[in-house]
């Protein structure tokens, strides 16, 4: 008994921190066309990259960017796991892969972009120690 509980409680954790991003970026673009949004790409190493982590942790994480992005973007995470535990699907690494030789040929992580519903570069930019709010201003930044 006392084993469920501490899993429904854990369970219950992680829907707070639960998300919408997008496993699958061309449905990211349909998606974005049909609401009107931009897309935010987000390219992350999760179990190796530090300043990754500390994105995920201090901007993606925050109820701000979680309100704003709801309202505003599209968002696509393009993760590259080194751990074996968390690698992706065969079928997801090759599209992340694909993204990758598109938008991040030089392999910087974390690498954000925004792009329009086309799929065209409104802006790039990369970890900053700032604010949630700061960090979605800087987003808007690129926006036209």
């Amino acid at each position: 008994m006392k084993k469920n509980i501490i899993i429904l409680f854990l369970f219950m954790g992680t829907l707070g921190y639960s998300q919408n991003w997008k496993t699958n970026f061309e449905e990211a673009k349909t998606q974005a066309n049909k609401e009107n949004k931009n897309i935010l790409l987000v390219f992350s190493g999760s179990d190796w990259c530090a300043p990754c982590i500390k994105l995920e942790n201090t901007i993606w994480k925050s109820e701000d960017f979680k309100k704003e992005a709801e309202q505003k973007w599209v968002i696509y995470k393009a993760d590259f796991p080194k751990k074996k535990a968390n690698l992706l699907s065969a079928e997801l690494t090759a599209s992340n892969k694909k993204l990758a030789e598109q938008y991040n040929k030089s392999g910087n992580f974390p690498l954000v972009l925004l792009l329009d519903q086309s799929g065209s570069v409104l802006g790039i930019t990369g970890y900053k120690n700032v604010t949630p709010q700061a960090y979605i201003q800087i987003i808007h930044s690129f926006e036209k």
